[in-house]
């Protein structure tokens, strides 16, 4: 059991996504806990992928085939979560504004959020604004992230945010923005909470926007 889960960690790490799924489902049938799973192999994996970005030694395609890996082996053990054994982080719901189709950076984003604890609601890309609102006014999130990878779309961050102020919401959520073309000063003129400016910075961000540290 406790090799199946190393090389299910080694897997996630390498971005195998065959063979971390395989993995996955062996160490099921072997009888290891779905949270040892988790926290052992499957997120352990992701955030060792992590710090290799931090230092270089890992590239945005390694980061997107390790994000491919973790996210097909969390498919299978995840159904077999207890209700509360995860996601105790805080609630974050994330979209690619409207008009923007790009993912991969969100999926990022996504995968690094739920491999530190966040619940996170994917809405997908090209969101209309009522969308957004509808959501946050439904599902009641900590953290409303918005992602952006064109430019000719940035604006429509500040639209999102100027309706969440006419819709009495922007005091209940706080909102992180990220994306290619974005930056801490737009983010300050957008009148966002905070910017992450990769998926990395975006957990450290979100971590604060709950009360774990200041925001620089």
């Amino acid at each position: 059991m406790a090799e199946t889960l190393k090389k299910l960690k080694k897997a996630v790490l390498e971005g195998e996504d065959d063979l971390a799924l395989s993995l996955a489902q062996k160490a099921l049938e072997e009888g290891a806990q779905p949270l040892a799973i988790v926290n052992e192999a499957i997120v352990a994996g992701i955030q060792e992928a992590g710090e290799l970005w931090k230092k270089n030694e890992y590239f945005q395609t390694d980061m997107i085939m390790s994000v491919e890996a973790f996210q097909v082996a969390m498919g299978v053990v995840e159904p077999n979560l207890a209700v509360g054994e995860t996601s105790t982080a805080g609630k974050v719901m994330i979209g690619t504004v409207a008009g923007d189709m790009h993912n991969l950076g969100k999926m990022m984003v996504v995968a690094m959020l739920r491999s530190a604890g966040f619940h996170v609601i994917d809405l997908g890309e090209d969101v209309p604004i009522q969308t957004f609102i509808d959501k946050v006014k439904e599902l009641k999130p900590d953290i409303l992230g918005l992602g952006c990878y064109m430019t000719t779309t940035m604006a429509e961050m500040e639209n999102v945010i100027k309706h969440l102020e006419e819709s009495s919401l922007r005091d209940s959520v706080r909102v992180m923005i990220g994306g290619v073309p974005t930056s801490q000063e737009y983010a300050n003129e957008s009148g966002a909470d905070a910017w992450g400016k990769d998926a990395l910075d975006a957990v450290e961000k979100a971590q604060r926007l709950m009360g774990r540290g200041e925001l620089k």
